[in-house]
């Protein structure tokens, strides 16, 4: 959304995050079995979601397997809970796009691989950490109750699930822009096109050309207006 000036909207801040939940068992999960390689020609993240742990879940003739992705108990979950070093493996960005179109907003696990965790960051979601017996027993909870809902508190650093009330930790870089609302560096960008045009002008490589959205308005363009 446009403001009067030209500048666009911020991202919302992201505070809390709810939902019923999904559990996908398992350490070292890496980001070619969140997203196959062969998908990643797609020209635009649009329609990844479908294919997300499409490996894990279907066979070599498309049929499908057991996975809690293919499970209709899970349909709708948003908040998905894994283990040890979830989205190891290639920094590709695809897997988080694949997963946050499947429906995720949130993820609690174990532990993350630390580009998966930017990556996430950069499209809202969270990724908040417990330990072991404390993932796992959230995961039985869920297998349990996969109707029912969970609460995550980026703000409190909690999330809340039947009678219990679970402390998580979140990176403090990571819970300060998710609910200050500077995670996405691309809306920051455009919400100060001024600051943007000064810093790009400040730069001696960048070549600044008129109507590319950031240059000067006036003149006829090229590095000669100044």
């Amino acid at each position: 959304m446009s403001d009067t000036d030209g500048a666009t909207a911020g991202p919302d801040p992201v505070e809390h995050v709810s939902g019923t939940a999904i559990p996908v068992r398992g350490n070292e999960i890496d980001t070619d079995q969140i997203l196959p390689a062969r998908f990643l020609k797609a020209v635009t993240f649009e329609g990844l979601g479908q294919f997300a742990f499409f490996d894990q879940r279907f066979d070599e003739t498309d049929d499908p397997l057991e996975h809690p992705f293919n499970d209709d108990r899970f349909t709708g979950a948003s908040i998905l809970v894994v283990n040890s070093n979830f989205g190891c493996g290639s920094s590709r960005e695809h897997a988080p796009q694949a997963l946050m179109r499947w429906g995720i907003d949130a993820i609690v696990g174990e532990s993350f691989a630390e580009i998966f965790a930017g990556n996430c960051l950069g499209l809202g979601i969270p990724t908040v950490t417990a330990d072991h017996e404390e993932v796992t027993a959230l995961q039985d909870w869920i297998d349990d109750n996969p109707d029912e809902t969970i609460s995550l508190s980026v703000a409190d650093e909690t999330v809340t699930y039947g009678e219990t009330a679970l402390d998580v930790s979140v990176d403090e870089a990571q819970r300060r822009a998710l609910v200050d609302g500077n995670w996405d560096t691309t809306a920051l960008m455009r919400q100060n096109p001024e600051s943007v045009r000064q810093t790009a002008e400040s730069l001696p490589y960048v070549d600044l050309e008129h109507g590319d959205g950031i240059g000067r308005s006036g003149g006829t363009g090229g590095g000669d207006g100044r």
